[in-house]
């Protein structure tokens, strides 16, 4: 069964064509090791709500922030487990100075799919 891994980061939004550029580099080494699909997503409707209850509360973004949701599409974990390995090593992945995004804020995990159509 596939596996997923997700990610929920706040990104300033005079970085979109920074963050764009990174994500479209990540993409490629990723697919490089074995991912299916890559997916980035700008956030474009996001509704405030109470406190925890929106995605720019959820990814402890600022109002001066977009949020950015994507995922990963591995045909396992184990395939996936592999290739971290390897992606964390490749050069094209290590943070620059530069980076459009606060790390310390990127929210992310590794989901089993339950239903895949």
């Amino acid at each position: 069964m596939s596996y997923v891994d997700g990610f929920l980061i706040p990104v300033p939004k005079e970085n979109r064509a920074a963050y764009k550029k990174m994500a479209e580099t990540a993409a490629e080494v990723f697919k490089e090791y074995g991912a299916l699909q890559v997916v980035e997503c700008w956030g474009d409707d996001l509704p405030e709500g109470d406190e925890g209850v929106s995605f720019r509360n959820a990814a402890r973004g600022k109002l001066s922030d977009s949020v950015v949701f994507s995922w990963v599409m591995w045909p396992s974990k184990e395939a996936r487990d592999e290739a971290n390995e390897k992606i964390m090593d490749d050069p094209r992945m290590q943070p620059s100075e530069n980076m459009p995004f606060d790390g310390a804020k990127l929210v992310y995990g590794g989901f089993q799919v339950l239903v895949e159509k």
